[in-house]
Protein backbone atom coordinates (compact mmCIF):
# COMPACT_ATOMS: atom_id res chain seq x y z
CA UNK A 1 0.00 0.00 0.00
CA UNK A 2 0.79 3.62 -0.74
CA UNK A 3 1.82 5.09 2.60
CA UNK A 4 -1.43 7.43 3.30
CA UNK A 5 0.92 10.49 3.99
CA UNK A 6 2.58 10.44 0.75
CA UNK A 7 -0.06 12.73 -0.97
CA UNK A 8 2.18 14.10 -3.60
CA UNK A 9 2.64 11.11 -5.14
CA UNK A 10 -1.11 10.63 -5.03
CA UNK A 11 -1.47 14.35 -6.10
CA UNK A 12 0.68 13.40 -9.58
CA UNK A 13 -1.63 11.00 -10.88
CA UNK A 14 -4.20 13.77 -11.02
CA UNK A 15 -3.41 15.63 -13.91
CA UNK A 16 -6.44 18.37 -13.75
CA UNK A 17 -4.13 19.46 -10.39
CA UNK A 18 -1.37 21.08 -12.17
CA UNK A 19 -4.22 22.91 -14.32
CA UNK A 20 -4.31 27.38 -14.03
CA UNK A 21 -7.83 28.62 -13.35
CA UNK A 22 -8.78 32.21 -12.56
CA UNK A 23 -6.26 34.72 -12.62
CA UNK A 24 -3.86 31.68 -13.44
CA UNK A 25 -4.07 30.26 -10.08
CA UNK A 26 -3.33 26.75 -9.23
CA UNK A 27 -6.56 24.86 -8.95
CA UNK A 28 -7.54 24.22 -5.27
CA UNK A 29 -10.31 21.36 -6.09
CA UNK A 30 -12.85 21.51 -2.98
CA UNK A 31 -16.06 20.38 -4.62
CA UNK A 32 -15.59 16.20 -3.96
CA UNK A 33 -19.09 15.87 -2.47
CA UNK A 34 -20.88 16.91 -5.85
CA UNK A 35 -17.72 14.62 -8.05
CA UNK A 36 -13.92 14.27 -7.55
CA UNK A 37 -11.53 13.96 -10.11
CA UNK A 38 -10.12 11.19 -12.08
CA UNK A 39 -6.44 9.60 -11.70
CA UNK A 40 -4.59 8.99 -14.97
CA UNK A 41 -4.98 5.07 -14.11
CA UNK A 42 -8.95 5.39 -14.74
CA UNK A 43 -8.47 7.58 -18.03
CA UNK A 44 -6.09 5.06 -19.17
CA UNK A 45 -7.79 2.34 -18.45
CA UNK A 46 -11.29 3.80 -20.33
CA UNK A 47 -8.76 4.65 -23.40
CA UNK A 48 -7.67 1.55 -23.55
CA UNK A 49 -10.76 -0.38 -24.00
CA UNK A 50 -11.99 1.96 -26.42
CA UNK A 51 -8.28 1.74 -28.38
CA UNK A 52 -8.61 -1.89 -27.95
CA UNK A 53 -11.35 -4.16 -27.02
CA UNK A 54 -14.59 -2.29 -27.47
CA UNK A 55 -17.25 -4.42 -27.95
CA UNK A 56 -20.23 -5.00 -27.01
CA UNK A 57 -20.69 -7.63 -23.74
CA UNK A 58 -22.33 -10.48 -23.09
CA UNK A 59 -23.26 -11.11 -26.90
CA UNK A 60 -20.48 -12.83 -28.87
CA UNK A 61 -18.02 -15.24 -28.76
CA UNK A 62 -15.48 -12.80 -30.75
CA UNK A 63 -12.03 -12.29 -29.22
CA UNK A 64 -13.23 -8.67 -28.66
CA UNK A 65 -16.59 -9.38 -26.63
CA UNK A 66 -15.11 -11.68 -24.70
CA UNK A 67 -12.13 -9.27 -23.45
CA UNK A 68 -14.89 -6.74 -23.15
CA UNK A 69 -17.29 -9.00 -20.93
CA UNK A 70 -13.88 -10.07 -18.97
CA UNK A 71 -13.08 -6.34 -17.84
CA UNK A 72 -16.67 -5.48 -16.96
CA UNK A 73 -17.65 -8.58 -15.10
CA UNK A 74 -14.05 -8.01 -13.29
CA UNK A 75 -15.29 -4.58 -12.31
CA UNK A 76 -18.27 -5.84 -10.94
CA UNK A 77 -16.20 -8.41 -8.59
CA UNK A 78 -14.12 -5.52 -7.70
CA UNK A 79 -16.94 -3.68 -6.35
CA UNK A 80 -18.48 -6.58 -4.63
CA UNK A 81 -15.61 -7.37 -2.75
CA UNK A 82 -15.03 -3.40 -2.21
CA UNK A 83 -18.12 -3.45 0.16
CA UNK A 84 -17.94 -7.16 0.72
CA UNK A 85 -20.91 -8.40 -1.30
CA UNK A 86 -21.40 -10.89 -3.70
CA UNK A 87 -21.34 -10.26 -7.09
CA UNK A 88 -24.90 -11.44 -8.21
CA UNK A 89 -25.79 -8.73 -5.63
CA UNK A 90 -24.40 -5.80 -7.72
CA UNK A 91 -26.46 -4.08 -10.09
CA UNK A 92 -24.87 -1.49 -12.49
CA UNK A 93 -26.87 1.28 -13.10
CA UNK A 94 -26.47 5.16 -13.96
CA UNK A 95 -25.96 6.68 -10.38
CA UNK A 96 -26.79 6.10 -7.24
CA UNK A 97 -30.34 8.07 -7.88
CA UNK A 98 -30.79 5.50 -10.31
CA UNK A 99 -30.17 2.96 -7.76
CA UNK A 100 -32.97 4.21 -5.47
CA UNK A 101 -35.16 4.38 -7.83
CA UNK A 102 -34.94 1.08 -9.23
CA UNK A 103 -35.43 -0.09 -5.42
CA UNK A 104 -38.48 2.16 -5.37
CA UNK A 105 -40.22 0.92 -8.62
CA UNK A 106 -39.17 -3.11 -8.28
CA UNK A 107 -39.49 -3.48 -4.99
CA UNK A 108 -41.44 -0.63 -3.45
CA UNK A 109 -44.11 -0.80 -5.34
CA UNK A 110 -44.56 -4.88 -4.80
CA UNK A 111 -44.35 -4.17 -0.91
CA UNK A 112 -45.62 -0.91 0.08
CA UNK A 113 -49.52 -0.53 0.56
CA UNK A 114 -51.90 2.15 1.35
CA UNK A 115 -51.56 2.74 5.61
CA UNK A 116 -47.95 1.89 4.93
CA UNK A 117 -44.82 3.96 6.46
CA UNK A 118 -41.77 4.80 4.67
CA UNK A 119 -39.23 6.66 7.37
CA UNK A 120 -36.53 9.11 5.99
CA UNK A 121 -34.84 11.75 7.49
CA UNK A 122 -34.58 15.67 7.44
CA UNK A 123 -30.80 15.63 5.61
CA UNK A 124 -31.34 13.45 2.82
CA UNK A 125 -30.69 14.40 -0.77
CA UNK A 126 -33.24 15.22 -2.84
CA UNK A 127 -32.47 11.67 -4.51
CA UNK A 128 -33.58 10.27 -1.06
CA UNK A 129 -36.99 11.77 -0.82
CA UNK A 130 -38.63 12.27 -4.40
CA UNK A 131 -38.86 8.74 -5.18
CA UNK A 132 -40.33 7.78 -1.87
CA UNK A 133 -42.97 10.75 -2.18
CA UNK A 134 -43.91 9.57 -5.55
CA UNK A 135 -44.05 5.98 -4.28
CA UNK A 136 -46.46 7.29 -0.93
CA UNK A 137 -48.47 9.55 -3.21
CA UNK A 138 -49.26 6.15 -5.55
CA UNK A 139 -49.99 4.19 -2.90
CA UNK A 140 -51.78 6.03 -0.20
CA UNK A 141 -48.55 5.40 2.33
CA UNK A 142 -47.39 7.93 4.50
CA UNK A 143 -43.53 9.35 4.74
CA UNK A 144 -42.35 10.23 8.44
CA UNK A 145 -39.31 12.30 8.80
CA UNK A 146 -36.67 11.18 11.44
CA UNK A 147 -35.83 15.13 12.70
CA UNK A 148 -32.12 16.56 13.13
CA UNK A 149 -31.36 18.49 16.56
CA UNK A 150 -32.92 21.54 15.22
CA UNK A 151 -29.86 23.91 16.54
CA UNK A 152 -27.50 23.09 14.01
CA UNK A 153 -25.27 25.72 13.24
CA UNK A 154 -22.54 26.40 15.37
CA UNK A 155 -20.69 29.66 15.24
CA UNK A 156 -16.65 31.17 16.47
CA UNK A 157 -18.46 32.62 18.97
CA UNK A 158 -20.09 29.57 19.78
CA UNK A 159 -16.80 27.87 20.23
CA UNK A 160 -15.06 30.54 21.97
CA UNK A 161 -18.04 30.42 24.64
CA UNK A 162 -17.66 26.21 24.46
CA UNK A 163 -21.09 25.93 23.21
CA UNK A 164 -22.04 24.54 19.70
CA UNK A 165 -20.72 21.23 18.54
CA UNK A 166 -21.59 18.55 20.47
CA UNK A 167 -22.49 20.05 23.24
CA UNK A 168 -26.84 19.96 20.99
CA UNK A 169 -27.52 20.99 17.91
CA UNK A 170 -25.17 19.22 16.00
CA UNK A 171 -27.61 18.01 13.57
CA UNK A 172 -27.77 14.60 14.92
CA UNK A 173 -30.54 12.49 13.87
CA UNK A 174 -33.19 12.14 17.11
CA UNK A 175 -33.76 8.56 16.82
CA UNK A 176 -36.53 8.50 19.01
CA UNK A 177 -38.43 9.22 15.93
CA UNK A 178 -37.27 6.15 14.73
CA UNK A 179 -38.74 4.81 17.67
CA UNK A 180 -41.71 6.53 17.42
CA UNK A 181 -42.98 5.97 13.92
CA UNK A 182 -42.32 2.44 14.27
CA UNK A 183 -44.40 2.38 17.14
CA UNK A 184 -46.68 4.16 15.52
CA UNK A 185 -47.31 3.04 12.33
CA UNK A 186 -46.70 0.25 9.57
CA UNK A 187 -43.38 0.77 8.99
CA UNK A 188 -42.07 -0.65 5.91
CA UNK A 189 -38.99 0.55 5.14
CA UNK A 190 -36.00 3.12 6.42
CA UNK A 191 -34.49 4.98 3.70
CA UNK A 192 -31.16 6.50 5.44
CA UNK A 193 -28.17 8.36 4.25
CA UNK A 194 -24.84 6.80 5.31
CA UNK A 195 -22.78 10.46 5.74
CA UNK A 196 -24.62 13.63 4.90
CA UNK A 197 -23.79 15.69 2.10
CA UNK A 198 -24.67 18.91 3.68
CA UNK A 199 -23.76 18.22 7.44
CA UNK A 200 -20.78 16.00 7.13
CA UNK A 201 -22.36 14.05 9.84
CA UNK A 202 -22.15 10.09 9.67
CA UNK A 203 -25.18 8.54 10.68
CA UNK A 204 -25.23 5.30 12.83
CA UNK A 205 -27.03 3.11 9.94
CA UNK A 206 -25.82 -0.24 11.32
CA UNK A 207 -27.72 0.91 15.10
CA UNK A 208 -30.53 2.24 12.64
CA UNK A 209 -30.69 -1.43 11.02
CA UNK A 210 -30.59 -3.54 14.06
CA UNK A 211 -33.75 -1.26 15.35
CA UNK A 212 -35.78 -2.54 12.08
CA UNK A 213 -34.48 -5.46 11.84
CA UNK A 214 -36.32 -7.22 15.12
CA UNK A 215 -39.23 -5.27 13.38
CA UNK A 216 -38.85 -6.45 9.71
CA UNK A 217 -38.36 -3.84 8.47
CA UNK A 218 -36.47 -3.30 4.77
CA UNK A 219 -33.31 -0.26 5.31
CA UNK A 220 -32.15 1.55 2.13
CA UNK A 221 -28.62 3.22 2.91
CA UNK A 222 -27.83 5.87 0.73
CA UNK A 223 -24.07 5.15 0.37
CA UNK A 224 -22.96 8.33 -2.16
CA UNK A 225 -21.13 10.51 0.29
CA UNK A 226 -19.60 7.30 2.52
CA UNK A 227 -18.62 4.51 -0.07
CA UNK A 228 -15.89 6.76 -1.25
CA UNK A 229 -14.06 7.99 2.23
CA UNK A 230 -14.17 5.18 4.55
CA UNK A 231 -14.60 1.45 4.63
CA UNK A 232 -18.05 -0.19 3.97
CA UNK A 233 -19.08 -3.67 4.73
CA UNK A 234 -22.37 -3.96 3.54
CA UNK A 235 -22.69 -7.33 5.45
CA UNK A 236 -21.81 -6.16 8.69
CA UNK A 237 -23.97 -3.40 8.75
CA UNK A 238 -26.85 -5.71 7.39
CA UNK A 239 -28.66 -3.20 5.10
CA UNK A 240 -31.00 -4.60 2.98
CA UNK A 241 -29.90 -2.17 -0.07
CA UNK A 242 -26.86 -0.26 -0.59
CA UNK A 243 -26.45 2.48 -3.28
CA UNK A 244 -23.35 4.58 -4.00
CA UNK A 245 -21.85 6.51 -7.10
CA UNK A 246 -18.36 5.53 -8.72
CA UNK A 247 -18.00 9.14 -9.76
CA UNK A 248 -17.59 10.43 -6.36
CA UNK A 249 -15.05 8.04 -5.53
CA UNK A 250 -12.54 9.05 -8.42
CA UNK A 251 -14.63 6.83 -11.17
CA UNK A 252 -16.44 7.87 -14.06
CA UNK A 253 -19.90 9.40 -14.48
CA UNK A 254 -22.94 7.61 -15.45
CA UNK A 255 -21.93 4.61 -13.54
CA UNK A 256 -23.85 3.72 -10.25
CA UNK A 257 -24.19 0.84 -7.71
CA UNK A 258 -27.17 -1.18 -6.22
CA UNK A 259 -26.21 -3.90 -3.70
CA UNK A 260 -29.09 -5.71 -2.89
CA UNK A 261 -29.51 -9.10 -0.82
CA UNK A 262 -29.90 -11.56 -3.05
CA UNK A 263 -32.92 -13.02 -1.43
CA UNK A 264 -34.69 -9.49 -2.06
CA UNK A 265 -33.24 -9.39 -5.41
CA UNK A 266 -34.94 -13.15 -6.18
CA UNK A 267 -38.66 -11.90 -5.17
CA UNK A 268 -38.27 -8.35 -7.51
CA UNK A 269 -39.20 -8.15 -10.87
CA UNK A 270 -37.43 -6.53 -13.21
CA UNK A 271 -37.08 -2.66 -13.53
CA UNK A 272 -36.54 -2.35 -17.49
CA UNK A 273 -37.35 -4.53 -20.16
CA UNK A 274 -35.48 -5.30 -23.26
CA UNK A 275 -31.86 -7.26 -23.92
CA UNK A 276 -29.83 -9.03 -21.90
CA UNK A 277 -32.11 -8.80 -19.02
CA UNK A 278 -33.90 -11.88 -20.58
CA UNK A 279 -33.46 -15.83 -20.65
CA UNK A 280 -35.74 -16.49 -23.53
CA UNK A 281 -38.59 -14.25 -25.08
CA UNK A 282 -41.50 -16.00 -26.72
CA UNK A 283 -44.46 -13.91 -28.61
CA UNK A 284 -46.53 -13.89 -24.91
CA UNK A 285 -44.49 -14.30 -22.41
CA UNK A 286 -40.41 -14.57 -21.45
CA UNK A 287 -38.18 -15.92 -18.85
CA UNK A 288 -36.17 -13.83 -17.15
CA UNK A 289 -32.27 -13.80 -16.58
CA UNK A 290 -29.86 -14.75 -14.32
CA UNK A 291 -28.83 -12.56 -11.15
CA UNK A 292 -27.70 -9.84 -11.96
CA UNK A 293 -28.02 -9.09 -15.21
CA UNK A 294 -32.21 -9.73 -14.92
CA UNK A 295 -31.89 -6.03 -13.76
CA UNK A 296 -29.57 -4.57 -16.68
CA UNK A 297 -31.66 -4.53 -19.76
CA UNK A 298 -29.54 -3.52 -22.46
CA UNK A 299 -26.31 -2.36 -23.87
CA UNK A 300 -24.41 -0.85 -20.24
CA UNK A 301 -22.28 1.87 -19.72
CA UNK A 302 -19.13 -0.73 -20.70
CA UNK A 303 -15.92 1.85 -20.66
CA UNK A 304 -17.39 3.89 -17.67
CA UNK A 305 -17.62 0.35 -15.80
CA UNK A 306 -14.20 -0.94 -16.95
CA UNK A 307 -12.80 2.73 -15.57
CA UNK A 308 -14.85 2.55 -12.22
CA UNK A 309 -12.69 -1.03 -11.58
CA UNK A 310 -9.81 0.82 -12.50
CA UNK A 311 -10.85 3.35 -9.50
CA UNK A 312 -11.28 0.72 -6.84
CA UNK A 313 -7.84 -0.70 -7.65
CA UNK A 314 -6.66 2.72 -6.79
CA UNK A 315 -8.09 3.12 -3.54
CA UNK A 316 -7.34 0.00 -2.52
CA UNK A 317 -3.87 0.26 -3.05
CA UNK A 318 -4.41 3.33 -1.26
CA UNK A 319 -6.51 1.40 1.47
CA UNK A 320 -9.88 2.72 2.64
CA UNK A 321 -8.66 2.77 5.84
CA UNK A 322 -6.08 5.29 5.27
CA UNK A 323 -8.31 6.92 3.29
CA UNK A 324 -10.23 7.56 6.20
CA UNK A 325 -7.37 8.41 8.61
CA UNK A 326 -5.79 11.08 6.71
CA UNK A 327 -9.04 12.83 5.85
CA UNK A 328 -9.72 12.22 9.54
CA UNK A 329 -6.41 14.49 9.83
CA UNK A 330 -7.95 17.38 7.13
CA UNK A 331 -10.75 17.33 9.12
CA UNK A 332 -9.74 18.03 11.93
CA UNK A 333 -7.23 21.19 10.56
CA UNK A 334 -10.72 22.31 8.50
CA UNK A 335 -12.77 22.48 11.85
CA UNK A 336 -9.43 24.31 14.08
CA UNK A 337 -9.18 26.88 10.89
CA UNK A 338 -12.91 27.61 10.32
CA UNK A 339 -13.51 28.62 13.89
CA UNK A 340 -10.70 31.28 13.34
CA UNK A 341 -13.09 32.74 11.20
CA UNK A 342 -14.64 35.77 12.69
CA UNK A 343 -18.51 35.86 11.19
CA UNK A 344 -18.40 32.44 10.00
CA UNK A 345 -21.53 29.71 11.08
CA UNK A 346 -20.42 25.64 10.28
CA UNK A 347 -23.38 23.32 10.07
CA UNK A 348 -22.80 19.89 11.56
CA UNK A 349 -21.12 17.87 14.38
CA UNK A 350 -17.63 19.53 15.40
CA UNK A 351 -16.28 15.57 16.13
CA UNK A 352 -14.31 14.73 13.82
CA UNK A 353 -15.05 10.66 14.69
CA UNK A 354 -18.25 11.57 13.52
CA UNK A 355 -18.92 13.29 10.48
CA UNK A 356 -16.35 12.91 6.90
CA UNK A 357 -14.75 16.32 5.56
CA UNK A 358 -17.48 18.08 4.46
CA UNK A 359 -18.07 20.81 5.62
CA UNK A 360 -21.27 23.49 4.76
CA UNK A 361 -20.95 27.36 6.09
CA UNK A 362 -22.33 30.62 5.67
CA UNK A 363 -20.00 33.96 6.42
CA UNK A 364 -21.55 36.53 7.96
CA UNK A 365 -24.45 37.74 5.31
CA UNK A 366 -22.90 36.90 2.28
CA UNK A 367 -24.14 35.21 -0.09
CA UNK A 368 -23.35 32.28 -1.04
CA UNK A 369 -22.83 32.63 -4.60
CA UNK A 370 -20.73 35.86 -4.34
CA UNK A 371 -18.54 33.69 -1.88
CA UNK A 372 -18.04 31.22 -4.37
CA UNK A 373 -17.37 33.67 -7.06
CA UNK A 374 -14.35 35.43 -4.89
CA UNK A 375 -13.09 31.80 -3.93
CA UNK A 376 -13.36 30.91 -7.60
CA UNK A 377 -11.07 34.19 -8.69
CA UNK A 378 -8.53 32.70 -6.02
CA UNK A 379 -8.86 29.47 -7.95
CA UNK A 380 -10.79 27.60 -4.96
CA UNK A 381 -13.66 25.60 -6.26
CA UNK A 382 -16.24 25.05 -4.15
CA UNK A 383 -20.20 24.12 -3.78
CA UNK A 384 -22.51 26.69 -3.27
CA UNK A 385 -26.51 26.57 -3.23
CA UNK A 386 -28.87 24.14 -1.21
CA UNK A 387 -27.02 21.01 -2.19
CA UNK A 388 -29.72 19.54 -3.35
CA UNK A 389 -30.80 19.09 0.38
CA UNK A 390 -34.31 21.85 0.79
CA UNK A 391 -36.06 20.16 3.31
CA UNK A 392 -32.24 20.23 5.55
CA UNK A 393 -32.18 24.24 4.28
CA UNK A 394 -35.16 25.10 5.40
CA UNK A 395 -34.87 23.50 8.64
CA UNK A 396 -31.45 25.16 9.03
CA UNK A 397 -33.62 28.20 8.33
CA UNK A 398 -31.50 29.39 5.59
CA UNK A 399 -31.90 29.41 1.50
CA UNK A 400 -28.30 28.11 0.80
CA UNK A 401 -24.89 27.37 2.07
CA UNK A 402 -21.48 27.30 0.52
CA UNK A 403 -19.83 24.14 0.83
CA UNK A 404 -16.08 22.94 0.79
CA UNK A 405 -15.76 19.12 0.65
CA UNK A 406 -12.15 17.54 0.91
CA UNK A 407 -10.30 14.14 -0.82
CA UNK A 408 -7.07 12.14 -0.52
CA UNK A 409 -5.49 14.48 -3.16
CA UNK A 410 -6.46 17.65 -0.62
CA UNK A 411 -3.68 19.36 1.15
CA UNK A 412 -3.40 21.38 4.72
CA UNK A 413 -1.88 24.07 2.37
CA UNK A 414 -4.71 24.29 0.36
CA UNK A 415 -6.92 25.01 3.84
CA UNK A 416 -4.49 27.55 4.20
CA UNK A 417 -5.33 29.14 0.83
CA UNK A 418 -9.06 28.48 1.72
CA UNK A 419 -9.02 30.03 5.02
CA UNK A 420 -7.05 33.18 3.25
CA UNK A 421 -9.65 33.63 0.80
CA UNK A 422 -12.02 33.39 3.23
CA UNK A 423 -10.27 36.09 4.73
CA UNK A 424 -9.98 38.18 1.25
CA UNK A 425 -14.27 37.85 1.39
CA UNK A 426 -14.60 39.06 4.81
CA UNK A 427 -12.60 42.53 4.16
CA UNK A 428 -14.10 42.80 0.77
CA UNK A 429 -18.02 42.91 2.09
CA UNK A 430 -16.76 43.70 5.23
CA UNK A 431 -18.16 41.56 7.42
CA UNK A 432 -17.21 39.46 10.75
CA UNK A 433 -16.39 42.66 12.91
Amino acid sequence: MLSMLDIERIRADFPILGRKVRNGKRLIYFDNAATTQKPKQVIDAIYNYYMNYNANIHRAVHQLSEEATEAYEGSRAKVARFINAKSDEIIFVRNATEAINLVAYAWGRANIRAGDTIVVSEMEHHSNIVPWQILAREKGARLHYIRIDHDTNTSRDDHEKGEGGDSGGDGSLILDDLYHAISHGNVKLLAISHMSNVLGNINPVKEMVEICRDKGIRVLVDGAQSAPHMPVDVKDIDCDFFAFSAHKMLGPTGVGILYTKREILDAMDPFLGGGDMIREVHKYDAVWNDLPWKFEAGTPNIADVIGFGAAVDYLNTIGMENVRLYEDELTRYMLSRLTEVKGLRLYGSMDADRRGAVFSFNLADIHPHDLATILDEDGIAIRSGHHCAQPLMERLGVAATSRASLYIYNTKEEIDRFIDSLERARLIFKVGG
